[in-house]
């Protein structure tokens, strides 16, 4: 990072010229222009000075903004394969656990299903891309055909079973993550 550099676009941002910034900080105008270009370097203090002139802090003007991904691709998905429940699950969104909702497609085999869930907070969304599947909330089970959705909150033992002869595909969002 150029401290300097980011000096001076917080300086222009905050309509100052050099020289009404110094006088603020009570620095020379020169000082000030050394550390827009990385010449010098401030002490602490005076950087605390500055800053506090530029109507920020150190804590602010070091936390650097992460690029956050906001598309993500083939490459990002991991895949499982649970043999025994006869499903397959693609988590869309890598470290979606982080988040607040956990975006997976889960593509259920006949007979297949996906694991119980016990009741917990937040919401359960789906749509069924291929296939029809049932919802079982407890002990009612709903069926949920292609270009359907599901919605509901998760206050009771729930699961997805296929519901046909083949493959079932969902799109299911669960908040919070749960997969």
């Amino acid at each position: 990072m150029k401290i300097g550099e980011k000096i001076k676009r917080l300086r222009i941002k905050n309509s100052l010229t050099q020289e009404e910034l110094a006088n603020r900080c009570e620095l020379s105008k020169g000082f000030i222009s050394q550390i827009e270009r990385d010449l010098t370097s401030p002490s602490i203090a005076t950087l605390v000075d500055i800053l506090q002139c530029l109507g920020t802090n150190l804590k602010d003007f070091f936390n650097e903004p992460t690029d956050e991904a906001i598309v993500f691709g083939k490459d990002d998905i991991f895949v499982k394969q649970d043999f025994e429940l006869n499903h397959e699950i693609k988590w869309l969104v890598p470290n979606s656990t982080k988040n607040l909702m956990e975006p997976i497609i889960i593509t259920l085999e006949a007979g297949g299903r996906s694991e119980i869930d016990n009741p917990h907070e937040g919401e359960e969304f789906g749509y069924v891309f291929s296939g029809s599947i049932y919802i079982h909330l407890g002990n009612t089970k709903r069926r949920v055909k292609k270009d359907e959705s599901f919605y509901f909150k998760p206050t009771m033992i729930h699961h997805i079973s296929n519901a046909g002869k083949t493959k079932a595909n969902v799109l299911w969002v669960s908040t919070p993550p749960s997969f």
